[in-house]
């Protein structure tokens, strides 16, 4: 972390306006706004992009294009970019929109007061940040009563004025403030009003932005974060002892500890100051006041009442506001942090590899209730469901055993049995893979993370899906579906329900879900949707489609018998020509047209079709021959709307169509002798599966239902700065087992020292 706020870029420096007449703006004459910047300029900059790139984003932007329709079919006009730069690149663009439009209500509000200059305009103009803006309008924003608002309407502003000035070197303040005194204002003495005097001038201290900003700066370079345990939590052991007493400098407080200091105090356990030395930051304010008159002011009868106010303005107002500042910056950072980790794990769950389009039998294990099993199709349709008890109370091996034989009978070609990974998944994975040994079927045991599943069980969705089937069978289907296809099935669940996130109910909400969001749309049309078989839950991802779209398609191919065609898509009720050229690149319909289920948009099937005929093969023909696809000249096509970019895209959809981008499936192996964490033992080697990777380490998977910890430094040999460069949720490791704590349930291991 920085010395300062770094969440925000700093927006390069506006033309300054024109100075305004000398008749201040009015009502009816209102401030005239401030020019509108050129926010290609000042995006590209703050990127590192072009700004001819970002110029075409923004009108595409503005055209109601999304971005994975730009960073798929659009590469020409911006030069390839990424679609994680575009994605940037809108929301620094709306930053920036926001920004002015909030410097050009300022303007008109301070405007109305008849209080706007031409420095004040030019300054405002001039602000780089929102806390700069903000500082520059505190002295005119709108404020309840304040000690100083009641010493202004006792009078008092005169002598306050006085004071600040400091141009009285002869005489006694209590003298100059007697002809103040008037009890029926309830100014009884000179001292009353010599303290609302101060009072005022404290406010004053308080709102010269210049001072705000040095003892904000000096916050964060000098300040620490401390927490300390409630009095009568004290003796309590939590999961917030670490903090109970705890220290450490604002500049390097991790997002993570941020995160938990708050969430301690959230509920009840701990108490947080952040604050520099106070004596320091009380004499850097007064050397900062001192300079602004400079040397004419010394030996003025007010220097120790100037001092005072200071003091006080320190005391009793500025150290607060910015404690309150900084925490709440410290906030958003440590939400950026942790939202943005949110999101890698989310995208690498989310593009799980998949164990395909096969018949899977799933479980959705449980101890009294009994497994509730079903078996699904190649499409994830349900076939078949029941129930058996292999595990306590009843132990019923053999029943389980000859319940497995009839549905493997019944329904040849089950290529995996998928079992969840929640309450007696362990003991249940056991009695299945001991089955599957013993009748020698080539079909493979697979322990499914089920988190989130319960949620899809009991949703709006798996009710619409299901109408005819209680929650246990819904929830055996999700865990049999997400086998089959990750993706598919966990876009019908809310990210924060899924378990790949830390302190997600404690970050900025709309800011999460939003991001969230826009992972699940980039995995969506990075992998591709079957326009005939996605559910509407799938398609709604779709670019430019939506839920009421993706609902009309889905009642379409229900009405008609299914798509056809990319073409017939245009028959579907409130699906226009612009949705089209958005959706239809990443939807596949298996028809007539081969190309119809690639990712070779509509747009371009002339020019392939030009491809074929220059080879005198058809298109079917072309398709997935590599040698032909070769032999393309890829020169000889370009011109003013298609260059390179696409044209290279376009011949590695011709090689290999319909790819799919994620990886091969491959199931970890736990130990069969491990079922909790009461069986492991400090020296322990393990297969596990990452579930979560986070600024500090990652969290494992070793089939005991409590994940365990590897720190940082635990992950390789050499320095690791971010565990996410090494690790993704999803992928399969080798750990030991460093420590146990069975009183907090924690388990710390090692990847490095696993062999």
């Amino acid at each position: 972390m920085t010395d300062k706020p770094t969440s925000e870029h700093p927006t390069p420096e506006l033309p300054t306006p024109e100075p305004p007449t000398s008749k201040p703006p009015t009502a009816e004459s209102p401030v005239p706004e401030l020019p509108t910047p050129d926010f290609a300029d000042v995006v590209a900059k703050e990127l590192s992009l072009t700004r001819s790139a970002v110029q075409a984003m923004i009108r595409l932007f503005d055209e109601g294009a999304t971005v994975p329709f730009i960073a798929r079919y659009r590469k020409e006009q911006t030069g390839g970019a990424e679609d994680v730069d575009i994605q940037a690149a809108l929301e620094r663009l709306q930053f920036h929109r926001d920004f002015l439009d909030r410097k050009n209500q300022i303007l008109a509000t301070i405007a109305e007061q008849g209080k706007l200059t031409a420095e004040l305009r030019t300054a405002v103009a001039r602000a780089t940040t929102r806390v700069e803006l903000e500082d520059l309008y505190l002295p005119y924003k709108p404020k309840r009563r304040t000690r100083a608002s009641i010493a202004k309407e006792r009078g008092l502003e005169p002598l306050a004025e006085r004071m600040w000035l400091r141009q009285d070197f002869r005489g006694i303040p209590e003298d100059l403030a007697a002809s103040f005194v008037d009890p029926e204002k309830e100014v009884a003495t000179a001292d009353d009003a010599l303290a609302g005097a101060r009072d005022i001038v404290a406010e004053r201290i308080v709102e010269t932005s210049e001072w705000r900003a040095t003892l904000r700066d000096f916050t964060w370079r000098r300040g620490q974060v401390q927490s300390r345990v409630v009095k009568d939590k004290a003796n309590e052991k939590s999961k917030f002892t670490d903090y109970y007493e705890y220290s450490e400098p604002v500049s390097r407080v991790p997002s993570h500890r941020v995160l938990a200091i708050r969430r301690g105090e959230k509920e009840g356990f701990l108490l947080q100051r952040i604050q520099p030395d106070v004596e320091e930051a009380k004499s850097l304010l007064w050397k900062r006041v001192q300079a602004s008159t400079g040397a004419e002011s010394r030996g003025s009868i007010w220097e120790d009442h100037i001092r005072l106010a200071s003091e006080d303005a320190y005391d009793r107002l500025l150290s607060l506001q910015i404690e309150t500042e900084v925490r709440l910056e410290l906030k958003k950072q440590a939400d950026e942090d942790a939202i943005e980790v949110f999101a890698k794990n989310l995208r690498e769950l989310l593009m799980a590899p998949p164990f395909g389009g096969r018949p899977v039998l799933a479980i959705d294990p449980g101890f009294r209730t009994g497994c509730k099993v079903v078996v699904l199709g190649e499409t994830g349709k349900l076939l078949d469901h029941g129930v058996v008890f292999p595990t306590e109370p009843r132990n019923d091996v053999k029943g389980t055993e000859a319940a497995l034989d009839r549905w493997f009978q019944q329904h040849p070609g089950i290529a995996a049995v998928g079992i969840g990974s929640g309450t007696g998944g362990r003991e249940t994975f056991s009695v299945v893979k001991r089955y599957l040994s013993s009748r020698k079927f080539d079909a493979q045991p697979v322990l499914v993370n089920e988190s989130g599943a319960s949620v899809y069980s009991a949703s709006e969705i798996a009710r619409e899906e299901f109408p005819d089937h209680d929650v246990t069978v819904r929830g055996a289907v999700s865990i049999g579906r997400r086998l089959q296809d990750p993706l598919a099935e966990l876009v019908k669940i809310d990210p924060k329900s899924i378990g790949v996130g830390q302190y997600q109910h404690d970050v900025d909400q709309k800011r999460l879900q939003q991001k969230l969001e826009d992972v699940v749309v980039a995995c969506v049309n990075e992998v591709g949707v079957d326009a005939n078989t996605a559910s509407p839950s799938l398609l709604t991802h779709v670019s430019g489609l939506g839920p009421k779209i993706a609902k009309a398609i889905v009642d379409y191919r229900d009405r008609e018998g299914g798509l056809a065609s990319r073409k017939a898509l245009l028959e579907v009720p409130g699906l226009g020509r612009k949705t089209f050229e958005q959706a239809a690149g990443f939807l596949r319909v298996q028809g007539a047209n081969p190309l119809d289920n690639s990712a070779v948009h509509p747009e371009r099937y002339s020019l392939v079709e030009r491809m074929a005929r220059d080879l005198g093969v058809e298109v079917r023909a072309l398709i997935a021959d590599k040698d032909a696809v070769r032999r393309i000249d890829l020169g000889s096509y370009v011109d003013d709307s298609v260059g390179l970019f696409t044209l290279n895209d376009i011949v590695a959809e011709l090689e290999k169509p319909g790819r799919d981008p994620r990886k091969s499936f491959e199931a970890v192996e736990f130990r069969d002798d491990v079922h909790s964490v009461e069986d492991l033992k400090e020296g322990m080697v393990l297969n596990g599966t990452v579930t979560n990777v986070t600024h500090f380490g990652a969290f494992v998977d070793v089939g005991v239902h409590q994940d365990g910890l590897v720190h940082v430094s635990q992950i390789a040999d050499r320095f690791v700065r971010d565990p996410a460069e090494e690790l993704h949720a999803g992928q399969n490791v080798r750990v030991k087992v460093l420590e146990i704590d069975l009183d907090r349930r924690r388990i710390a291991l090692s990847i490095k020292q696993a062999g």
